[in-house]
């Protein structure tokens, strides 16, 4: 009875997980939608999105925490529930950078409108598909879909390269919308580590799985090549303006 009932809560857990992630997915896509229609009512309903997703991570968090001192489980169980804290950090961390995607959206309404060479939406839209690939992985117990979603990581790191490089020109040959210009390079650096945070639950769930930690296995690229074209702007880190916005991860 005991097993059975750990189980159960075993269950449970994965059930609140994936609850979250059902929220994470909607505020990226919320967030990517209210870029695009510049819509200040959706820029809202991230924000109280990302209010839920973080009460959601404390409480999964409590409760992983609570079945780990209480069952002290061994093995797959044991690697499952380690697998759960990672992955509800990561999806805590997607709702962040969602609401960046809000933040720089209100900021860019207050300014001039001016077209931005970048296609947000495949971009939103790929990202949206790792996580649904990501979260089906762990649905299904799957390692083989897990390693889908790591390969897909490189494909939204060459898209996030082109938006910087072309956004780049845009700032050299029109400075006037520079300010414009850098809010798009942050949009599409949210959305590559929206990708990051996706590609760190496949990881997880191969972990969870088989036991393996291939976290470091990832091909290095297009790292290479996005340090490169930031050295055509004094070594510049686009990301370092997202001040007040978490990002780090655990797993990346």
């Amino acid at each position: 009875m005991p097993r059975i009932h750990f189980q159960l809560e075993l269950a449970e857990l994965k059930d609140k997980l994936l609850a979250t992630a059902a929220l994470a997915q909607q505020a990226v896509e919320s967030a990517v939608e209210a870029y695009l229609r510049r819509d200040k009512g959706l820029c809202k309903f991230v924000k109280r999105n990302e209010r839920a997703i973080n009460t959601a991570q404390r409480e999964l968090d409590e409760m992983a925490y609570e079945l780990l001192a209480k069952e002290q489980p061994m093995a797959i169980d044991l690697r499952f529930i380690l697998a759960v804290t990672k992955m509800n950090g990561d999806l805590e961390r997607i709702g962040d950078q969602a609401m960046g995607i809000a933040r720089r959206t209100k900021e860019l309404m207050k300014l001039d409108p001016v077209f931005l060479p970048v296609d947000y939406e495949a971009m939103g839209e790929f990202a949206s598909r790792m996580i649904r690939t990501a979260v089906q992985s762990l649905l299904d117990g799957d390692p083989s879909l897990a390693e889908s979603v790591r390969e897909m990581d490189d494909e939204i790191d060459h898209m996030n390269y082109h938006a910087y490089d072309d956004l780049l020109h845009l700032i050299q040959e029109q400075p006037r919308y520079t300010q414009q210009a850098m809010r798009g390079i942050l949009v599409a650096k949210n959305l590559e580590r929206i990708a990051d945070h996706a590609s760190n639950i496949a990881t997880d769930v191969i972990f969870w799985i088989r036991g393996a930690d291939v976290r470091h296995q990832l091909s290095m690229t297009v790292d290479f090549g996005a340090e490169t074209a930031q050295g055509k702007v004094g070594n510049s880190d686009p990301e370092a303006a997202t001040s007040g916005e978490k990002d780090a991860s655990p797993t990346s």
